[in-house]
């Protein structure tokens, strides 16, 4: 039950934030431009510095038997997804030139964003580091199978035969090289000075904020009265966010493994969609739109979902 209540209490923070940005949004106060070039300095910069502020100056903390049981769990829950998303599918009815969208967002779920403060909030800033390491592994699947289901459904759609095409330069983002930079830190036990340790922590800090006002300026681009109509994706938020989560809490206890560990893979199954999808869909000549409504539901939907996600960890 506390658990449920921190993560609530965080989710109210995380949706003021969000509140922030559309009314800045709807009053005219941040332009499309400048949420474009915020989200720059977001994915580029501070968000970069929030994965590496959870292992810079906790020099002596290393555990390298969680670090790999962390990427393996990482691993187990995106082969999971995977192997899970062509039944998922069919069971909620999607037709078949959609089923490959909502398997990218079934699969790729906003786990920094979210993921982050959330984590952070329940276990510390140390914790940080695991969810970069499943961020590592997301960069590594979204390039190549993200890639193959986007190069699948719009194959389907044109007609023609689907490339198999692995975007291997998109991988090294700035993302990826700071969860490499972060397991080299940990590695080597790198003891950074204190002004730069405080000075990457700043860094990381305004990471979380901005992230969610610039997520409630996306939510005021969209119409809202089609999204709460979308029957559909209230059944996959269900789906998702609740029905999936709460199997693999059961499964997890199971196993005895390391609390932390094992909380932080039954939360990370339980996360709203993730933008990228819709970057992607645009980028192919998809609807992106689908992916649109599912990021604004699965995000408002969140506040009741992941406290009872919590709940059972």
């Amino acid at each position: 039950m506390q658990n449920s209540f921190i993560i609530f209490q965080k989710l109210l923070v995380l949706f003021g934030f969000m509140l922030i940005g559309y009314l800045s949004y709807k009053k005219k106060w941040i332009s499309d431009d400048t949420s474009s070039q915020i989200s720059g300095l977001i994915v580029n910069i501070f968000n970069p510095a929030l994965i590496i502020s959870g292992v810079i100056g906790s020099v002596g903390n290393g555990n390298w038997n969680l670090v790999i049981m962390d990427l393996i769990l990482a691993v187990i829950l995106f082969v999971v997804l995977i192997l899970i998303s062509p039944a998922f599918v069919r069971i909620l009815g999607v037709k078949k030139d959609e089923r490959n969208i909502y398997a990218v967002m079934l699969i790729f779920s906003n786990l920094g964003f979210m993921g982050i403060p959330i984590i952070e909030e329940l276990y510390g800033r140390g914790a940080i580091f695991y969810v970069a390491l499943y961020t590592l592994v997301y960069n590594i699947l979204f390039y190549t199978y993200g890639i193959y289901l986007f190069e699948k459904e719009r194959a389907m759609q044109t007609g023609q035969k689907a490339k198999i095409i692995f975007h291997w330069k998109k991988m090294i983002n700035p993302g990826m090289v700071a969860c490499l930079a972060a397991l080299l830190i940990f590695a080597f036990q790198i003891d950074a000075p204190a002004p730069a340790v405080s000075f990457v922590q700043y860094l990381g800090n305004a990471a979380i904020p901005l992230s969610m006002i610039i997520t409630g300026v996306s939510l005021a681009k969209m119409p809202l009265i089609e999204v709460f109509k979308d029957i559909k994706m209230y059944q996959f938020t269900f789906l998702k966010m609740l029905v999936i989560p709460v199997i693999a809490a059961f499964v997890v206890r199971l196993f005895h493994l390391n609390p932390v560990l094992s909380g932080i893979m039954v939360l990370m199954f339980g996360m709203p969609n993730g933008s990228m999808a819709v970057m992607m869909a645009i980028d192919y000549g998809l609807d992106s739109s689908i992916c649109s409504r599912g990021i604004v539901l699965t995000t408002l939907l969140s506040i009741i979902t992941l406290p009872i996600v919590a709940y059972l960890i």
